[in-house]
Parts: structure tokens; sequence; C-alpha cells
């Protein structure tokens, strides 16, 4: 894809030869056709051929052999509209699951867009008939002289990029057909797609929970033996284990049979064993017993201060405290109202007075703050937790801001810009807040993904416009349009003075790949996207508004994707916040899933006597993972175990499976419960 830069027509700085990017293409291609035959020795020839995306992936490499073996023979680049197809080696690529199961999704919820688009597309012909007939008299019109013309100024009056100068009674016209169009079927459509994308979210996690169950049911009927057909001991799990994490240390596997072990029996159940894709992904470390406190082995007399100082920062009393004095200056304590105060640290901030004592006062409180929580819950709690950082980080750079204004380091003075990031402490208090905010840390990843895929509609598409719209507007040009002022460069005369004035719409151009997607960004935002297709339609032909406007219905289905799953995903975690009654302190939500394993000395012991027997020492390194070089040396003669916790961050699947449990267990009961039917033989 990246060869496109350097491809004709190519961006001027990197322009290659043909031979060399024809070479390079090939060169591609070739390991693009060794990473099919390995998937071809893999699968084997009958379940290839029936892999549908793999055989258009199949045929466009063919297509694509033909076309480079063509321009390295000729030595001239001919129309290479097939282009477009490269982004599909990268859709097929491992790392781009995301973004095939986004376009699987946007694929699915096109039936109900294409038949709200149909009523949309209705009741603009019969529009585009009736506004032909009221306006076509008027001479001096271009807008509705023709059929055609009176649809494509509908189609763009849609977008709301032009104001169509009409006589002042036919401003009706106008309304009703935006009322109609834009503000009733343009709303359904989002409706209906986010009513479908809602039900395919949820019947997706429902499959995928499924088969996740039938999976499991597969492995256990594998691992169990016929000696012991009821449970999986720690020696199978362990082999199983080692192919499916063959980088997880042995102290880790241990501890995530412990995890699952949760009947507390010799072997582990089938119950048990359905946890198993929940804990398999815990980063496990040593952590104090609960009730217990970094500070313990200290003097008596520390012990009471640092006692105090962590029921005083437990309390969500203080927290609530230091959230608001945070979003007010010291100054100004008595001030009723939050928002006002978040105005002085923007003015404040603005304006860098820094001649009033203020700033110093309070960072120095905001300090004091800081240490407290380090002091009294301990560094390795205080830095697990995301507000806790998120604090320590604004802090450290509102000091660094200080120091730069007190030494005049100007370069440095963006860092003062940060302080209103304080305000952000409020998500901490009011619910509402923290559901925006955790559903843009859900959001943020699966984002990427959405982008890479704008990208790739982004690039099919300029590939298009540069075959066949490259350097066809330039300055002066479309003389014959109603565009033609947009693109015009004219001499003005103001005084003594002449100034050029031009318009700088051919910047808006296909000309290289880099200025096609600039015109393509432009035209997703609707920046009077109709100049850019009315010029270069009367460069070409009137069948180039074809293009324009299907890229905005593409990127109109994309994008109602895009807020489809913005609102899925708030809506879900507001109503799963009403069904759990969570709390602004809710530590569970903050730290992710967590579990917590106690290992005694004697299963320690044991576990690693039966690595040894397994693999002769290679285990040997297990005791002193497990007892002799923790963090707390003495546990072999001090302490009869040790409590190691697990954790990861929490993902919508995990949330889900909370959310829809009920449902879930009537679904996973009910095949179950229709296989005991059938096998129960009628009554005579």
């Amino acid at each position: 894809m990246t060869l496109s830069l350097c491809e004709a027509p190519a961006v001027p700085s990197l322009r290659l030869d043909v031979y060399v990017h024809a070479t390079l293409e090939l060169l591609a291609l070739v390991i693009v056709a060794f990473e099919l035959c390995m998937k071809l020795r893999w699968l084997g020839f009958h379940t290839f051929i029936r892999h549908k995306r793999t055989m258009v992936k199949t045929c466009v490499l063919l297509l694509q052999f033909v076309e480079a073996i063509v321009v390295l023979i000729r030595q001239t680049s001919h129309l290479r509209v097939t282009r477009a197809l490269r982004p599909i080696f990268l859709v097929d690529c491992r790392y781009c699951g995301a973004v095939r199961r986004n376009l699987r999704q946007i694929f699915q919820s096109l039936p109900p867009f294409i038949d709200i688009l149909l009523l949309l597309l209705f009741f603009m012909v019969i529009f585009a008939i009736l506004g032909f007939c009221l306006f076509s008299t008027n001479s001096s019109d271009p807008y509705f002289n023709t059929l055609e013309n009176s649809l494509v100024s509908l189609f763009v009056l849609l977008t709301t990029a032009n104001v169509l100068q009409e006589p002042l009674w036919s401003c009706v016209f106008f309304i009703v057909y935006l009322s109609i169009e834009l503000y009733f079927i343009m709303n359904l459509l989002l409706a209906v797609v986010f009513d479908t994308f809602n039900g395919v979210e949820k019947i997706k996690f429902k499959s995928l929970l499924l088969h996740k169950r039938s999976a499991v049911d597969h492995a256990f009927q594998l691992l169990v033996s016929r000696q012991r057909p009821m449970g999986v001991s720690l020696k199978q799990f362990d082999g199983l284990m080692r192919y499916y994490r063959p980088r997880m240390s042995a102290r880790d596997r241990f501890l995530t049979f412990k995890a699952l072990n949760t009947s507390r029996a010799p072997m582990l159940s089938l119950q048990d064993f359905y946890k198993f894709y929940e804990v398999t992904g815990l980063k496990w470390k040593v952590t104090k017993p609960t009730g217990e406190h970094w500070f313990d082995d200290l003097p008596h007399t520390t012990v009471l201060i640092f006692k105090g100082i962590n029921l005083l920062v437990s309390q969500r009393s203080y927290q609530y405290i230091m959230c608001r004095f945070c979003s007010i200056p010291p100054s100004t304590t008595l001030w009723p109202s939050t928002g006002i105060n978040g105005v002085w640290i923007l003015v404040e901030t603005y304006t860098l007075n820094i001649k009033v004592t203020l700033l110093p006062c309070s960072l120095t409180v905001y300090g004091v703050e800081v240490l407290l929580k380090i002091s009294g819950l301990g560094p390795m709690e205080y830095f697990s937790s995301g507000w806790n950082l998120f604090d320590f980080s604004v802090t450290i750079f509102a000091f660094l801001g200080l120091i730069a204004l007190a030494f005049n380091m100007e370069p440095f003075y963006f860092v003062v810009i940060l302080r209103p990031l304080q305000l952000l402490r409020l998500f901490k208090i009011k619910q509402r807040y923290r559901n925006v905010l955790d559903t843009m840390f859900e959001l943020l990843p699966r984002m990427a993904s959405l982008g890479l895929t704008l990208i790739i509609f982004y690039y099919s598409f300029a590939i298009v416009g540069m075959e066949f719209f490259a350097d066809v507007v330039y300055p002066n040009c479309c003389n014959t349009s109603t565009v033609a002022d947009s693109y015009r460069q004219i001499n003005v005369t103001y005084g003594n003075k002449t100034v050029l004035e031009e318009g700088y719409y051919y910047l808006n151009n296909f000309n290289n790949i880099l200025s096609s997607f600039v015109t393509l960004f432009e035209l997703t935002v609707v920046n009077n996207w109709y100049i850019t297709m009315e010029g270069v339609t009367s460069m070409t032909s009137h069948w180039s508004r074809l293009y324009f406007m299907t890229f905005y219905i593409v990127t109109m289905v994309v994008m109602t994707i895009i807020v489809a799953f913005i609102l899925d995903a708030f809506v879900f975690r507001m109503n799963y916040s009403r069904k759990n009654r969570e709390t602004p302190e809710n530590p569970e939500d903050e730290n992710g899933m967590v579990f917590e394993v106690e290992v005694s000395r004697e299963e320690a012991l044991t576990a690693v006597e039966l690595y040894k027997q397994m693999s002769s020492g290679q285990f040997s390194s297990l005791t002193t993972r497990l007892c002799l070089s923790s963090p707390l040396l003495p546990c072999a003669v001090q302490h009869l175990s040790l409590v190691y916790q697990g954790r990861r961050s929490r993902t919508k699947s995990d949330l889900s499976m909370k959310m829809y449990e009920e449902e879930m267990q009537l679904q996973v009961l009910r095949p179950q419960f229709e296989n005991h039917c059938s096998g129960l033989s009628p009554r005579p």
C-alpha cells in the first residue's frame, strides 16, 4: 500500500522509476504468495478452496502479479484501478482481526441501512420531480433546470453543504424536504442501525460464550483419564498450559490452577474449568494478606502514625473534600460552585498570574495529598490505581511548570497548561462522568481499529480518484461551471496596490495519494464538498458525480456504525451501572479483574516435588519463586502461606458476562434440559 506514494501519480519528492517500484511490488507479492503457500500446506487443498476470504485474496494476488509483470515489461503504468484492492492483504493479516470484525459488522448492518436508504432516495426522487416542476420555468436557475440537476441539488442539500437561492415563497419546499429527509429519515436511519448493531453485539457475545464453553467441554474430555474421569489434575493442566501459553512460567501455571480450583478439591471439575478464559490472562504478583499494611514491621509508634494516615486517606469524605479542593484555589475554599472554581483555574492558567502565591500554595496542597496517600496506602497499592497515577502525573507536571515559570524557561511554559487537568478529578465524584470516562477508555482500543477501517476505505477511493481525476483541476479551470469563482485567480486593485485573489479549491485534487486523502477528508466533513464535485464534473463528465455520491454514502455507513458503536458502549455502561448499583468509589471496576490465591508452604513443596518428577529439575526454581525468594523472605519460618494476586484489565466481555448472566444461564441450561428430556422414554 505504501508503494502508492511512489507510483504514478506519485508524490513529487518520493517519485521512483517504473522498474524500481514494479520490482518492489513483485517482491511484496512473492512474500504474500509464500504466506498463502504455507496456509495451503497447513489447511489442505479442499479446506483452502472453501475458505472465501482466502480465495478472494488468491484471486487478487494473481491479478496483481499479472499487472506488475505487464508494468515491468512495458516500463510504463496503465490504468490500474485494481490497486484499490491492495487493502485485502492488510485485512487478512493476523494483526487486523479487529478490522475484520468491524467490516463484518458493517456488512451485517447493511440490510436495514439499505432499506432506510431506499426510503430516503424514494422521497428524494419525489421532491426532485416536484422541484423540477416548480422551478424549471426559471431560466436563470441552474439547480432545477433538468431532472438530473434537481436530484443532484437535493442530494447536496441533504448534506447541508449549499444554500439554494430561490424566491422567498419557495422556502416552504426546502423546509418540508429537510424536515422529512434530514431530521426524520436520517435519524431513523441511525436508530435502525443502532438497534441492529446492538442486537448483533449481543448475539455475537452469546455465540462466542457458547463456543468457549464447547471448547472447554472438549478440552476437559480430552484431559480426563479413565482412572480419574471426574477432574483434571495439576499435571494434566500443566501440560495443557505449556501448549496454550508456552511462555508462561511454572509459578504462573500453578497459580492459574489454584485460581481455577475454587472448590479446593485435588482436581479441577468441569464447572471450575469453565472459567479457563477468565484466569489465563492474569498477571501474578505477591501481595499482602487482607488486613496487612506495608508499615506493619515498623516500630509501634511509627505504625500508629501511618495507620492514622491510612484511615484518613481511605475515608470517602476525605476523597470528596480533596476532589473539591483541587478545583478551588486555597483562598476561595468557601465558594459554593465547583464550576466557578474551574473557571478560576482556567483564567489563572491563561494569564499565568504568578505574582500571587495561589499557584505555589495549591501545588503544596496537591503535593501533601500525594505524599499522604503514598505513605498511608503504600507505593504498590497507590500506583496500582489509575486515578492515583493520574493525580501523581498532573501534580508532577504542575511542579515542573512552576519551576519553568520561576526560572523563566519559556520553551517549557506549555507544562502549565496541564494544570486544568486537575478538573478531570470531578469524574471521580459524579457517577455519570465516571460512566463517560469508562466508556471512553473502553472505546479507545476499538477506535484505533475503526480508524484503520476508515483509512482502508480512504485508500481504495483515493486510488480510484487518482486513476480517473489526476491533474484534472488547476487554477482558473472549470470556467463553464457554477463554481468557477472557487478556482479562479484574478488581480484586484485596492488603491495603488494590486492583490492576487485566488480560489483555493484547486488544492482539493487527486494528483497524488496524500492530496487525495486530504480531499477525501474534506468530503467526509462536508466542507463545501459540492464545489469539489462540480469542479471535477465540469472537467470530466456527469458520471463523475457517481464517485463522489458513492463515497459520501460509504462514509455515511461507516460513520453511522461508529456513532452506533459509541452509543451502544455508553448505553451498555449506563445499564450495567444501574443493574449492579455501582458506587463512585467502587474499587473492583477501577482495578479490573482481580483474583487472590493463597498458597501454603505444604502446597508449594508438593508442587515442587511434582514438577521435579515431571522434568528432572527443570522447575527447581519454583521453590525459590514460591517461598524462599519472595519479598517475605522469612515466609518459610514465620508465615505458613503466601497470598498471590492476579490482575488484568476488565473487558466488555467481562461486563457482558455479568450483564447477561441470567439470560446466559437459561441459554446454557436449555440444551442440557432438552438432552435430558430426549433421553426419557415415554410411559406405556
